[in-house]
């Protein structure tokens, strides 16, 4: 018997804000910079989605450890500058989360310095403050189930009874592997094919996100 939904288990970057965009575009031109040319398709299915470490490994295996230093410092200061040019909700957010009834919170690959600059930056991080979690805090980032639970636990809800709200595969996948139901967001960078599976919804209008979740109740 499926359980009635208790906990909305946000991602960040791409679900909350529409940082992807900028994070996607940053990497192309970092990869451009230092050695590895990038399209935005190769951003989203290697970088979109995981952790500053996992994508920090990866530039160590193609670029070595000192260009991945580089790399990772020059993204960090070239992310600020854009976020505090141009960041916004993703469309429709805010109207979504009005209208969620239900507990929430946020767990994201990104840390929590960054967090509590996008969040602050769109006027969200009140909203979920005291309940955001990072994948800094567990062993493995997704696709791992590791965040997701973590954050069931801190909630005190059973996996089983939490929703997630995802924009990448890692996030799906990792949502999936925490027995978690998932809602794929694919008004993003990640294609609507990419996110379909098992026990995933897709949908493309977070303005819809509300109905969705009541008709799994």
């Amino acid at each position: 018997m499926i359980k009635p939904i208790e906990l909305v288990i946000f991602d960040c970057d791409g679900v909350l804000v529409d940082s992807e965009r900028i994070a996607a575009r940053v990497q192309v031109a970092l990869g451009a910079e230092l050695g590895w040319p990038l399209t935005e398709g190769e951003v989203v299915d290697r970088f979109i989605g995981r952790s500053h470490a996992a994508i920090r490994r990866q530039v160590a295996a193609r670029l070595g450890e000192e260009t991945a230093a580089i790399w990772a410092q020059r993204f960090e200061q070239l992310h600020r500058e854009a976020v505090d040019a141009d960041l916004a909700p993703v469309d429709g957010l805010p109207e979504a989360l009005d209208a969620i009834a239900l507990p929430t919170c946020v767990a994201s690959s990104g840390s929590h310095d960054k967090m509590r600059h996008t969040l602050g930056r769109t006027g969200l991080y009140d909203r979920f403050a005291g309940r955001i979690h990072s994948a800094t805090e567990v062993a493995h980032g997704k696709p791992a189930p590791d965040l997701f639970l973590h954050a069931a636990r801190h909630m005190g809800v059973d996996p089983a009874a939490c929703v997630v709200v995802e924009d990448s595969l890692p996030g799906v996948l990792a949502a999936r592997a925490a027995g978690m139901r998932a809602f794929g967001y694919a008004g993003g960078l990640t294609p609507a094919e990419r996110l379909e599976g098992p026990g995933t919804t897709v949908f493309h209008d977070m303005r819809k996100l509300p109905a969705l979740i009541a008709g799994q109740q």
